[in-house]
């Protein structure tokens, strides 16, 4: 999917693009392992590797993986990074990203998959989805190039699939990305009351408009 005009660069977006393709870089050259530094809950608590909470969401499984989290990265968060600024960007992200890893690491604790490495940015990634729908609901994008849609439906839709998922076996974090939305939902809702965030996006989403 893509968006109409976005384009640019911010320094935070540019800095965690580099960050997570070195990352991955390294894990190619093997010097990088998902068992240290991927989120795996049995080493969290035998060995208190307490930092891959952090370090699980610069790590990636295949090309295919890393580029569509860094495409969406760049895509929704360019413009939320100018309207905030840099540094509450980059807290935001991170937040989100380990909230998304403690939802994982008690769930994945929960089910029995204590030696399960997760990795992958995609719980800050729905973080910032999440963000982008709260603050332009309005907005449209284009569906795989074809399909425009507002943001805010988008949005509702991608959590209803990642809910019906959960329950099921897969390898993909669907709790992640679910941790990530809620725990950026909240976060926002609270700091940004004032400007009705969160219930305006709801309040939005109910008036009679059509998606397209």
């Amino acid at each position: 999917m893509y968006q109409t005009g976005f384009g640019g660069i911010s320094p935070a977006i540019k800095n965690l693009l580099l960050a997570n393709i070195a990352v991955y870089l390294l894990q190619g050259l093997e010097l990088v392992s998902s068992w240290v530094f991927g989120l795996v809950p049995i080493q969290i608590v035998d060995k208190f590797f307490f930092w891959q909470f952090f370090t699980y969401m610069f790590l990636h499984g295949s090309v295919g993986h890393i580029f569509f989290n860094m495409f969406a990265l760049w895509m929704f968060g360019v413009e939320l990074e100018r309207r905030w600024g840099t540094q509450e960007f980059l807290k935001y992200y991170l937040l989100t990203g380990v909230i998304a890893g403690i939802s994982i690491f008690i769930w994945n604790a929960l089910s029995g998959a204590w030696g399960v490495p997760t990795i992958g940015a995609s719980g800050a990634v729905f973080g910032i989805l999440i963000a982008y729908a709260l603050f332009f609901p309005e907005r449209y994008v284009y569906f795989w190039g074809v399909l425009p849609i507002k943001v805010k439906y988008l949005v509702i839709g991608y959590g209803a699939i990642e809910l019906m998922l959960l329950p099921g076996q897969s390898n993909i974090s669907h709790i992640g990305h679910l941790g990530g939305m809620v725990a950026g939902f909240f976060y926002l809702r609270n700091r940004y009351r004032r400007e009705g965030i969160g219930y305006r996006f709801f309040q939005d989403f109910f008036k009679k408009k059509g998606p397209f």
